[in-house]
Order: structure tokens, then sequence, then C-alpha cells
């Protein structure tokens, strides 16, 4: 009687391939996307930089106002709101703290929104 030989590894390739890819760090295959955009590591770093420095300069340019209207100061109000993650994250990055996994997603979740809140205070400024 001969024996059926039941290895599951070497009955499936393609699971053999996905394991050699996880093992060496393979991402073509499994692809990681970022953000709202489905971005590169690379590109939602610089994108989430870009977002954080034009927050950071709406709060300078309105923190210089000494009569700012009602709907300016909601529309900051709701800029700080919404970009929150990002701030801790910045804070958190500059005291070279620890930046928890949470923090990160919550970032990731939340560029998007920062950037128009962002935006909004930026028309409501008079920029173009």
């Amino acid at each position: 009687m001969i024996k059926k030989k039941s290895d599951f590894l070497s009955s499936s390739p393609l699971i053999i391939l996905l394991i050699a890819c996880l093992l060496s760090g393979c991402t073509n295959a499994l692809s990681v996307r970022y953000g709202e955009y489905g971005q590169t590591k690379a590109e939602f770093t610089l994108y989430v930089e870009k977002v954080f420095k034009m927050q950071n300069n709406m709060t300078s340019e309105i923190m210089a106002i000494t009569d700012a209207d009602a709907v300016l100061v909601q529309a900051d109000q709701k800029m700080q709101e919404v970009c929150a993650p990002l701030n801790e994250y910045a804070t958190r990055e500059v005291d070279k703290l620890n930046i928890a996994i949470s923090l990160l997603r919550r970032v990731e979740k939340s560029a998007v929104a920062c950037e128009k809140a962002a935006q909004k205070v930026q028309m409501l400024l008079g920029h173009k």
C-alpha cells in the first residue's frame, strides 16, 4: 500500500509563495496603501506634512487677528478639532515620544478632513 503524502505546503504553491513573500518583506504583491487617497507610505507622509503646515499656518494667522468674526472662529475651532490627531502626532514626534499605532491610524483617517477644514479657514481668511 502506498501512503499518500498530505504535506500542506507542498500541495499549494501559492501558499509557499505567500509565505516566502511575507518572510522576505515583499510588499509588491501586497501593496500597502494609506489614507483616503490610497497613497504609498512616502506619498502619504509628504501629504500629511503638507496638511500639517497648512493647518499650522492658518492657526498662526488666526492668532494674529484681533477681531476675528464668529464664522472664522467657528471654522478655526472645527479645524482644531478635526486636526487634533495630526497635532498630537506632531507634538509627540517633536518631543521624541512613543507614537501608538492607534494614533497613526487616527491621523490616517483624519488627514483629508483636516485638509478640508484648513482649506475652509484659508478661504475665510481670503487666500486663493
